[in-house]
């Protein structure tokens, strides 16, 4: 038994500790804003905040995320960042299909929370893991750009 604390609601959750934590917070909690996309952790859709760092959920074991804290797009707009990146995404019409787009935001927050101020370059950098099918990674730098304090 596993004791998850996801969006800040404590979950007792019954899986081995190897299973990802993709599919705990998806297939048990029931939350789906945390998309499946490769399964191998190099396209950046799962991406969820664990103690604050964006990780890729579906490579990251159950086990590795007991006693911390787990958010997911459902709640990052709860943080002041998060609340204003998710602002600049619809401002700027950052999404065309949206399915990658949850994963970027959680990036993105991640990004501006340790660095209010990001280069290009250390945008580009946070944001390589992540993946857009649609090619939107100029709006993705605006909206970005847009909630920085440079």
């Amino acid at each position: 038994m596993a004791k998850l604390s996801i969006n800040q609601v404590l979950h007792d959750i019954d899986v081995p500790g190897d299973t990802p934590l993709l599919w705990a917070i998806r297939d048990i909690v029931g939350l789906k804003g945390t998309k499946f996309g490769c399964g191998a952790g190099l396209c950046g859709a799962c991406t969820v905040h664990l103690n604050g760092e964006a990780v890729r959920s579906c490579q990251t074991p159950v086990a590795d995320a007991e006693n911390g804290e787990i958010t997911t797009i459902e709640n990052v707009g709860d943080s002041d960042v998060g609340a204003r990146v998710q602002a600049a995404w619809q401002e700027i019409d950052v999404p065309q299909c949206g399915y990658c787009q949850p994963g970027q935001i959680m990036s993105a927050t991640a990004l501006l929370t340790s660095n209010a101020a990001p280069s290009d370059e250390e945008i580009d950098d946070a944001m390589a893991g992540n993946i857009c099918r649609c090619g939107t990674y100029q709006r993705i730098r605006a909206a970005i750009r847009s909630v920085s304090t440079r």
